[in-house]
């Protein structure tokens, strides 16, 4: 299908293209790089939406580990990987939101300095990631999906740098929470554009 393969001049779809391989080495090194200066940001800034933001760099370069895997392999694989991926993200945006909510009960003191610096260079990185892999966004569900993860971070770094405007402004713990609970949002709104794209693939590939 036009909206599933790019065929080149050999004949290859896009998925054989080792442009779209060094496309998803590329993301999978930025997402574990920025998963290591993330989580020890958001652990000493008491910042749950950088840990939050961090997991979701570790979920993503899994993810990116996984695509890699499958690139070469046959539609049906490849969606039943990117249900995998979808069952990730919701576990992601499951457990970011409990700690959102455990961060409203326990209490919380992030600091906001750290918060818009990290938020920032997080920033940077996944908006050339998506940059990248914007030319992919309409690709079969397990393409869809690596582009939904990059699309997801752009979005919630902006909103961790507004938390830290936020933190910074009131000198409380609300807009981290409250950032926390939206990134939460997008994992498991984006955990299901991927599951419903990719059950379709399956209902009409042939067993």
């Amino acid at each position: 299908m036009a909206d599933q393969c790019c065929a080149g001049k050999s004949g290859k779809t896009v998925l054989n293209d080792p442009k779209w391989r060094r496309v998803l080495w590329f993301a999978l090194i930025i997402n574990a790089a920025m998963f290591g200066v993330e989580i020890v940001a958001g652990v000493a800034a008491d910042s749950r939406a950088l840990q939050a933001d961090a997991l979701d760099f570790l979920g993503d370069s899994a993810n990116y580990a996984i695509s890699l895997g499958v690139a070469g392999m046959a539609l049906t694989w490849r969606a039943r990987a990117a249900l995998l991926k979808a069952g990730t993200m919701l576990a992601f945006g499951l457990w970011v939101f409990g700690s959102a909510v455990w961060g409203f009960v326990s209490g919380s003191a992030p600091h906001a300095e750290t918060m818009g610096m990290i938020g920032a260079l997080a920033l940077a990185a996944n908006v050339a990631v998506a940059l990248i892999l914007y030319r992919y966004r309409t690709g079969d569900a397990n393409m869809r999906s690596v582009w939904i993860c990059s699309r997801n971070d752009a979005i919630g770094n902006i909103a961790v740098m507004g938390a830290a405007l936020g933190v910074f402004g009131t000198g409380r713990s609300w807009p981290d929470l409250a950032v926390a609970a939206i990134m939460a949002a997008l994992a498991i709104w984006g955990s299901i554009e991927v599951f419903r794209q990719a059950r379709g693939e399956l209902a009409a590939t042939p067993a």
